[in-house]
């Protein structure tokens, strides 16, 4: 699908995107429950609103609604492929469970240092310049304690392939959370589209939904079994 000049969908391709119809589409946007405003009498969609959009409506989404949106997102980039696991793009040597952090900046910096030691980051000072221009417009720290970090928009740029990187501190800390809901669990997300990021975020949304999972990584002795506790969860998902 292309889009228009700028980065602007017209009701169409948006509705192609979104997996709905022209009709729901304008439907939507005529309640304002779309970002989107009219130019010459015809509906217009930014990209990034969009983007921002959908990742604020997988954030208060239940379990049916984000299996819909993961299996819509996986399987429209690259149909028929096999989508890739949270545990695949998650390997153990991009997981730490004694993060070396006390604060927002300094947990940002260790993950942005946790996922350079894969290799498939290529540049630190723009990862973590975007990922603190991300915390500093719209917290991701949730209120079970998990923040997923990620930058605004996807990287592709300083990126081999995308991938996920997971630390945890010792103490909870304040991250942002509108709560005021300190954190503790911390998954970094590098993505290399947007449609490969939103349905990673989905499926991990799914994951960290479940009480059980949380209570495992945040006792996991080690890097092992903290990847362990994610691939048994997954497992669950795809039976």
């Amino acid at each position: 699908m292309k889009l228009m000049a700028d980065n602007v969908y017209g009701p169409e391709q948006l509705a192609d995107y979104l997996h709905m119809t022209a009709e729901q589409v304008l439907r939507l946007a005529e309640r304002g429950k779309l970002p989107g405003r009219k130019v010459a009498g015809r509906w217009r969609f930014s990209e990034p609103e969009i983007h921002h959009w959908l990742e604020q409506r997988i954030g208060g989404s239940d379990e049916l609604e984000l299996a819909r949106m993961e299996d819509a997102f996986g399987n429209a980039e690259n149909p028929g492929a096999a989508l890739q696991s949270i545990s695949t793009l998650l390997t153990p040597a991009a997981i730490d469970t004694a993060l070396p952090a006390k604060t927002r900046s300094s947990v940002i910096r260790a993950m942005v240092t946790l996922a350079e030691g894969t290799g498939w980051l290529w540049d630190t000072e723009r990862m973590t310049e975007a990922i603190n221009g991300r915390e500093e417009l719209y917290p991701t720290a949730l209120d079970n304690g998990v923040a997923l970090l990620h930058p605004r928009r996807p990287m592709p740029a300083i990126l081999e392939r995308p991938f996920i990187a997971f630390g945890r501190t010792s103490k909870r800390i304040p991250f942002g959370n509108p709560r005021g809901v300190q954190t503790d669990l911390f998954f970094l997300i590098c993505s290399t589209s947007d449609r490969g990021h939103l349905h990673t975020l989905a499926r991990l949304s799914r994951l960290i939904a479940d009480d059980s999972v949380l209570a495992q990584l945040r006792t996991a002795s080690d890097r092992q079994e903290a990847h362990a506790a994610i691939a048994e969860r997954e497992s669950q998902l795809e039976q």
